[in-house]
């Protein structure tokens, strides 16, 4: 009888271990995406508190553009070195001292008192962030080593990552309507002191590519490459494509970039390994992100300025009317990640995803001086989420599958700087054809007239939107052209990551 007792004891306990493991797992996957909305709210939460601060600290309208700006270049810049530091110096220390630096900077940037001290917060927020973001997806790369596991996980990061922009715009109207507009800033403090305490608890701190060294050239060639790719697409908001300080940074950027590729064929530890970039699936993957982060700007920055400026709505309400897009994006990013792509393979999936969003974006042109959000903007917001949905999470992990453990994090990075430049040219090549088309509808009208305005701005609002699906046709015919047929397959041999 003791001996029963005995052996059913031990039994007891070593099942118990695999489920602690499994548990930790999942806590961490909470605190991972818990500091990936952080950085992925900072995109967009402060937009709508824009006005509030301006009145606030009387800056110009010249300067408010750079309050987002300052962020984006900063993290775009960063992100490669940032991934490469996770995998240099460990996951757990780089995630650590991105949450802390980015709480810091916010609470810098809430109690600013002036333009120059906010700037300068939001850029230092944005290179917190690319110290923050591929520590993070890589975390999550390297934990979930289960295949099925690991597609769930991933439906979870992906949705935040698609869902994220929507999100921080209803945060940041709550915020700013019920406190103020320095409550944007403040709210990451809070955020982070969770993320850090789970992370100090939960994490360790694993330097896959300690043998390695930074490789300092690749650095500053990528640093600054990415810098005038999306400082040029940003001046191009403010000024037009013909003007030096767009074509000249965008030429420049792109020389940089590609002496940067030229360089990593060479260097002794190259800062972005080019066998990252060689695998067909995960080259198709990076190109969807890129695609998707470029096209979603259409749904976010422009019906933002619909549903305030023609619908009359308040920043909360605003924010509110984006939920139903961000529920049908949660819902299908789960359905996507766990039971189409390892049926179906992304080949059937993500071009599915692309044409589904292309067709929401198509039917969201309807929408009028007098139209209804129940009727025009409603149905295709939730049409628009699902295609996206089906498109975001599966794509971000195939382009961080089979990578080398010591190559996670500036794959992750790489995920990341997809998502941001994609960003950048969306913003800008969709505000340049919206203004042209507002330009081109007043010519030869009564442009005093406010009727004449309010139709102006339908014009801008809905060429942006065949632009934007435009764009995600465009991505439905080359994901369906570079992804591989059949379904990913874990290799027996792929340990401590899927290689799929």
């Amino acid at each position: 009888m003791p001996s029963k007792i005995l052996t059913g004891g031990a039994r007891t306990g070593a099942d118990q271990a695999p489920q602690a493991a499994s548990t930790k797992k999942w806590w961490i996957l909470a605190v991972v995406a818990l500091a990936q909305l952080m950085v992925v709210l900072d995109a967009t939460i402060v937009n709508i508190a824009l006005p509030s601060a301006q009145a606030d600290l009387g800056f110009s309208d010249g300067n408010r553009q750079w309050i987002v700006t300052a962020y984006a270049l900063a993290f775009a810049s960063l992100l490669l070195l940032g991934g490469r530091t996770a995998d240099l110096f460990g996951r757990k220390t780089t995630f650590l001292v991105g949450v802390v630096g980015f709480a810091a900077v916010s609470a810098v940037g809430g109690a600013a008192t002036n333009f120059e001290m906010l700037v300068t917060a939001r850029a230092l927020q944005g290179a917190f962030g690319a110290l923050l973001a591929p520590a993070a997806l890589s975390l999550l790369n390297t934990t979930f080593t289960d295949a099925k596991e690991r597609a769930k996980a991933f439906s979870v990061y992906g949705a935040i990552a698609g869902a994220g922009g929507a999100v921080g715009l209803l945060l940041g109207g709550v915020l700013t309507d019920a406190l103020d507009w320095r409550w944007t800033l403040y709210v990451n403090v809070a955020i982070a002191v969770l993320a850090f305490a789970g992370g100090w608890i939960l994490l360790t701190n694993h330097r896959d590519a300690q043998n390695s060294k930074l490789d300092v050239p690749g650095t500053v060639l990528v640093a600054t490459g990415l810098f005038a790719l999306v400082y040029g697409f940003s001046n191009a908001e403010t000024h037009d494509w013909g003007s030096p300080q767009t074509w000249g940074f965008l030429i420049a950027g792109g020389v940089l970039l590609v002496a940067f590729t030229w360089w990593q064929t060479r260097a002794a530890h190259p800062l972005l390994p080019l066998r990252i970039l060689l695998d067909r699936n995960r080259a198709a993957s990076f190109l969807a992100v890129l695609i998707s982060g470029a096209g979603m700007f259409g749904v976010f920055l422009f019906l933002t300025y619909y549903l305030q400026l023609n619908l009359g709505f308040s920043p909360t309400k605003t924010g509110v009317a984006f939920l139903p897009m961000v529920g049908a994006l949660m819902v299908t990013a789960q359905i996507g990640t766990t039971v189409l792509v390892p049926r179906m393979g992304p080949k059937a999936v993500i071009p599915l995803g692309f044409a589904i969003a292309a067709v929401g974006m198509a039917w969201l042109t309807g929408i009028g001086v007098g139209s209804h959000y129940a009727s025009a903007v409603l149905p295709q917001l939730v049409v628009t989420g699902i295609g996206l949905g089906l498109v975001m999470p599966p794509a971000m992990q195939m382009a961080t599958g089979g990578v080398a453990a010591e190559d996670a994090g500036v794959a992750s990075a790489t995920v990341n700087a997809m998502q941001q430049v994609g960003g950048s040219i969306g913003t800008a090549l969709l505000n340049t054809l919206a203004a042209g088309a507002a330009t081109d509808y007043l010519a030869g009208r009564d442009a005093s007239s406010k009727l004449v305005q309010a139709q102006a701005t339908i014009e801008s609002y809905t060429t942006a939107f065949w632009w934007s699906a435009g764009l995600f046709a465009a991505g439905a015919l080359i994901a369906f052209l570079l992804f591989r047929r059949g379904v990913p397959q874990q290799d027996a041999d792929a340990a401590p990551v899927v290689h799929m």
